[in-house]
């Protein structure tokens, strides 16, 4: 296989990642459980989580049954991942103990508009969403870009009315972004 070495090595950082988060985000839901917050979707919950497993699936797939080598542009999406991880390290540290994989919200808690939470409501569903084209565009996995690109886009279309509905009802979350963008910063004139 072709770039065996490079695949493994990120293969094996973006699983122990993903192991990590899960690791915060379950200590994060028992802190804010024991808090009082309420947990939404766990419906689509599963769902996600069926995705993101099928998608590590894929990947590994792709890259074995077809053996595609390191994009020829490998650096600038090395680039770009490695922006995406200052993203979503920003993003997790400026939530802290509200960061998590679910839909877990702690009534009347103070809505964190900091970090990159000035600019867009959902910076980690940005992060989550470039991470699932440029991971496998890194080895030219072009299926597993468009099948993932396409589920994530649906998922998501499910979840963040979910989350900003359940947000609207117990926080102040409609008042304290209601001149910010779901994903893009405005940009002034």
């Amino acid at each position: 296989m072709k770039d065996v070495y490079p695949f493994t090595l990120f293969f094996a950082f973006i699983v122990i990642q993903r192991i990590g988060e899960l690791m915060v985000a379950k200590s994060n839901e028992k802190w804010m459980k024991m808090q009082g917050a309420l947990e939404f979707g766990g419906s689509h919950y599963r769902m996600i989580v069926l995705i993101h497993l099928l998608f590590f699936c894929s990947f590994l797939s792709e890259k074995v049954w077809f053996n595609h080598g390191l994009s020829t542009i490998w650096p600038e999406i090395i680039g770009i991942f490695f922006l995406t991880q200052v993203l979503r390290i920003w993003a997790i540290a400026s939530l802290g103990r509200y960061w998590n994989t679910k839909i877990i919200v702690l009534p009347n808690a103070k809505i964190v508009r900091k970090g990159p939470y000035r600019w867009i409501k959902h910076p980690n569903y940005v992060v989550v969403t470039l991470e699932l084209m440029m991971i496998p565009l890194l080895f030219n996995a072009y299926i597993t870009t468009c099948l993932f690109t396409i589920l994530n886009m649906i998922v998501l279309r499910i979840r963040i009315p979910e989350e900003e509905r359940a947000l609207i009802t117990l926080t102040e979350y409609d008042q304290v972004f209601n001149n910010c963008e779901r994903f893009f910063p405005k940009i002034v004139k």
